[in-house]
């Protein structure tokens, strides 16, 4: 017999012998994998590993309600299941699943590190990782399922609520500032005014096209591959679990829109496209929150030397060496956000790809980006909503200052004197450094109230 040292213990799996630590709640298997794929040191998500054992609570039932496993291993393997959902959700247990992402292509790994668990965990019921935590599943069909699971629920949670609470906010200084009007710019350049609700307002539309590309992605990923086991023809998954299985899912979850069966399950098992679907909408929303940062920090740019329109509220001091300046730190950290989301999307495309015959061999990094996609961008918006949006403040000064210079007012002349006389004053006005009504009174026949009237900044915005 082989001599363990005290913090250690021996199990054995197919293989062999395995030396794991003493106190370690998973098996051999999962030691196995520790060993193998010492990688980047970061585990599996929190989330998936809630929706793994949420699944194998859900087949528990499933097996139970089809005569397959008795009443005694299902409520062990339920119970242990809600107490690790409960426990990682307060931030317990999270050493009991150190699988690295980087590891088998299936995510066999954490498939088994979590049967392993739930059976260590279940003490006096005999229950074992193979034969009755995971019993009528394969990994191939568990883990795409699990991704699905983890997606809607994160994207429910806290993808939605992020968005809506950003757009509360947004909707909220449309309202407070609507008599603002500011200068519009096209290509960095002064253009004709826009007020300051429309602006936001115009954010909120892009905002909501959004939400609703999530929602439908959202959409896409209830169906579950639950029930394909290794290949998708649902070898070894007797007649009625998987129906079984996906009600008591429902059920314990209280979903309105509920889970259902795909019903060719090898499509979510050999390909990723649902979840593509899913991280192309996460793109999208980063591109939405890096336009919406790069703005604010615009108008925020100065304060003397820039445009100066608004001022952020001062978070922190912006400079080592240059006493009093600050920075639009938020905006900047949302910016990197939205990169950093675009690069995994571009890693979800090519891991969706990575499909050979009836299973795909990327699922872990597809489950890690999509649940870091969504960290990233529902924080960001939090940010951008609460540290950046809610508290500025407008420069009324410096925004009618450069209104009433801007040549471009001169665009309302154009129906009456022509876009010919209409250059001529924008230029005259542009080279002298006076307000185009003064230019346009020496160069038209156009009365005082007549050019009052069509210069008005608050008429060109639309609003008479």
């Amino acid at each position: 017999m082989t001599a363990t040292h005290p913090a250690e213990r021996i199990e054995h799996d197919s293989l062999g012998e395995v030396r794991l630590p003493a106190e370690a709640l998973y098996g051999p298997q999962t030691q196995r994998a520790v060993d193998n794929f010492p990688v980047s040191g970061r585990p599996m998500p929190v989330a998936l590993i809630d929706a793994l054992c949420r699944i194998k609570s859900a087949c528990a039932r499933g097996n139970q309600q089809i005569g397959a496993l008795d009443a005694g291993r299902a409520d062990a393997i339920v119970a242990v299941a809600g107490r690790l959902v409960t426990g990682l959700a307060e931030g317990r247990f999270r050493d009991a699943f150190p699988v690295d992402v980087y590891q088998t292509g299936s995510g066999t790994s954490s498939n088994m590190n979590v049967n392993e668990v739930i059976a260590h965990l279940s003490d006096d019921a005999d229950v074992h990782p193979n034969d009755h935590v995971n019993m009528s599943q394969s990994s191939n069909d568990m883990v795409p399922s699990a991704i699905r699971v983890m997606s809607v629920q994160r994207v429910e949670n806290d993808m939605l609520p992020a968005l809506a609470q950003l757009e509360t906010v947004l909707l909220g200084r449309a309202n407070e500032l609507r008599d603002v009007v500011k200068t519009g710019r096209t290509h960095l350049m002064d253009a004709t005014p826009i007020r300051f609700d429309q602006v936001l307002e115009g954010f909120v539309a892009q905002l909501r096209g959004w939400r609703l590309a999530l929602e439908q992605a959202r959409d896409r990923n209830l169906a579950l591959p639950l029930g394909g086991t290794a290949v998708g023809t649902g070898l070894n998954a007797p007649q009625g679990f998987a129906a079984a299985s996906v009600a008591a899912l429902n059920r314990s979850l209280g979903r309105e829109q509920a889970f259902t069966l795909m019903s060719q399950p090898a499509a979510g098992m050999s390909v990723q496209d649902d979840a593509l679907a899913l991280s192309s909408a996460l793109r999208g929303v980063a591109v939405f929150l890096h336009k919406l940062a790069n703005d604010l920090r615009w108008m925020n740019s100065g304060p003397l030397a820039g445009l100066g329109e608004i001022s952020l509220p001062a978070l922190q001091p912006g400079s080592s060496i240059m006493p009093g300046k600050v920075n639009p730190v938020v905006p900047e950290s949302a910016a990197m956000a939205a990169v950093q989301i675009q690069g995994l999307d571009h890693a979800i495309a090519m891991a969706a790809q990575s499909g050979n015959f009836e299973l795909n061999v990327m699922f872990p990094l597809v489950a890690a980006n999509l649940d870091e996609m969504i960290n990233l961008a529902a924080n960001a918006s939090r940010l951008l909503a609460d540290k950046a949006i809610a508290g500025f403040t407008v420069n009324h000064e410096r925004i009618e200052r450069d209104l009433a210079a801007n040549p471009i007012l001169v665009t309302a002349l154009n129906p009456v004197i022509g876009y010919e006389a209409g250059a001529a004053i924008a230029k005259r006005a542009y080279a002298e450094g006076r307000p185009v009504i003064d230019v346009a009174r020496e160069m038209t026949d156009l009365d005082e109230a007549t050019l009052t009237n069509l210069l008005d900044p608050r008429r060109l915005t639309g609003e008479s």
